[in-house]
């Protein structure tokens, strides 16, 4: 599998990742970063065995990500 870049969020009832670059909706969660990106990794293997290799984009848009905060 190429590498793909995760996404983790912490929310008050757990972790939630997401992939991007990805076609389709592929998301994991789980009570730590860890489980979340884990689960988010077996969502994808699942998705390509099922879809094939064009469920990944071939050149994904992200170059890189990053959390930015604005202010008004």
């Amino acid at each position: 599998m190429k590498s793909v870049k995760i996404v983790v969020e912490k929310h008050r009832e757990g972790y939630v990742a997401h992939p991007l670059g990805l076609n389709g909706v592929i998301v994991g969660e789980g009570d730590t970063a860890d489980q979340a990106r884990a689960d988010c990794q077996s969502a994808i293997r699942f998705d390509l065995e099922t879809f094939g290799p064009e469920a990944l984009d071939t050149e994904s848009p992200v170059l890189e990500a990053f959390i930015a905060e604005g202010h008004d």
